[in-house]
């Protein structure tokens, strides 16, 4: 379980960062359970009128995911460890 891994393995155990965990990965799942409907149903939906539009579904995975994100920047957990030195990257370094 996420969860469980993220708790143990960056030691959260306050009360402030445990909340901020377990309202990410509340968003987290919220998201990976509007991207399945949207896997299924389609990004785009027909309207009573004959107009297409976007899938609700579609707003929810977005703003959930924005959330989840957030909730790694706030508990710190957003940072990538890099194996290159300090200064600018090598000529042939590529992306």
């Amino acid at each position: 379980m996420l969860w469980k891994k993220i708790t143990k393995e960056y030691d959260i155990a306050d009360g402030c960062r445990f909340g901020d965990s377990r309202s990410g990965l509340q968003s987290y799942d919220r998201a990976a359970e509007a991207k399945k409907i949207l896997d299924v149903e389609g990004p785009v939906v027909t309207d009573k009128y004959g107009q297409r539009k976007s899938h609700p579904a579609a707003t929810c995975e977005l703003s959930n995911r924005a959330a989840w994100l957030n909730a790694l920047r706030m508990l710190n957990l957003d940072v990538e460890v890099s194996n290159r030195g300090p200064g600018r990257p090598p000529a042939n370094w590529e992306a």
